[in-house]
């Protein structure tokens, strides 16, 4: 069986920034995955949910397309994480 290890709990360290940008630009699940949809990403409402929970492992591809969505560097998605993990390794 596939054993998948977690960071803090969560299979992603981006969820909450994720839903925190999707909130910020006004758009709802199924938005999110319409407009993810039409660059060629699928990824359904219910799974963006538990992205977003940390329940689902996010995709580098993924992860490029939501910062191609928002308009953000992939960096801002992932910028919790490496402003702590810069922390634990100094």
């Amino acid at each position: 069986m596939y054993q998948c290890t977690k960071f803090n709990n969560h299979l992603n360290v981006s969820g909450s920034k994720i839903k925190e940008l999707r909130e910020r630009n006004h758009l709802s699940l199924s938005d999110l995955s319409t407009k993810l949809a039409l660059i060629g990403v699928d990824i359904s409402k219910p799974s963006l949910h538990k992205l977003e929970k940390g329940n689902r492992i996010l995709k580098d591809y993924e992860l490029y397309a939501l910062s191609y969505v928002f308009k953000v560097p992939v960096e801002e998605i992932l910028g919790d994480f490496i402003q702590d993990f810069k922390k634990e390794i100094n």
